[in-house]
């Protein structure tokens, strides 16, 4: 296999509550599973080829949990890779050159047996993890805002994160209150006040890594 490493950050948004169920190994509040997803690297490479600056975009959607499988995916290139880049990019999030169930990706791709065609689009992406604020814009497919959780009696933010020690994507996430406003071939109408994480990524083949 390939050696890979990325080290970046995303802003994620579904359609479940804001403690999203598969965070804590449970089935979604809603009974089905959509999601879209930016991710941005600030430094990577996948063998020889590097991916620093790149963004990619996806866009999931199962009818049941995603450990249950079935799902539809579509894979969004940033449109300034060039075919090197953009063939190492796809091969990542498809889980090649990936250990069996160590990143989300493979697991991801794994549960997705439906695969809509991947586009090269512009891709733009502006997180502030701290704050939980973030938006971006994956060519005229969609587009993500986050913004802090608000206490319904005060209006204050309300900070919440999400620790996990063993997970195959992050080790700590920031939540948020998502919206995705969704135009392409997948039906995603579900994120609206919904679910939205923001977290700093430091993966490879192997999963998570440890030092940033």
């Amino acid at each position: 296999m390939a050696t890979w490493e990325i080290h970046g950050h995303e802003l994620v948004t579904c359609n479940c509550v804001y403690a999203c169920p598969c965070q804590f190994n449970a089935l979604p509040d809603k009974g089905h599973c959509e999601a879209a997803v930016i991710y941005e690297i600030d430094k990577g490479h996948h063998g020889d080829t590097q991916l620093d600056g790149l963004r990619l975009g996806i866009l999931y959607q199962w009818p049941g949990a995603v450990h249950e499988g079935n799902g539809t995916m579509q894979i969004f290139l940033d449109d300034r890779a060039t075919d090197a880049q953009a063939a190492a990019l796809e091969s990542i999030v498809c889980g090649e050159d990936t250990e069996d169930f160590a990143t989300m990706w493979w697991i991801f791709h794994a549960m997705a047996s439906n695969r809509l065609p991947t586009q090269r689009v512009p891709i733009s992406l502006s997180v502030d993890i701290e704050e939980r604020n973030g938006k971006g814009k994956v060519g005229n497919v969609f587009d993500l805002s986050a913004e802090p959780i608000r206490n319904p009696v005060t209006g204050d933010p309300h900070r919440v994160r999400i620790d996990l020690p063993n997970g195959f994507e992050y080790r700590i996430a920031e939540i948020g209150s998502g919206t995705a406003n969704v135009r392409g071939d997948i039906a995603i109408d579900g994120i609206n006040d919904t679910y939205a994480q923001m977290a700093e990524l430091h993966i490879s083949g192997t999963g998570v890594l440890e030092a940033a």
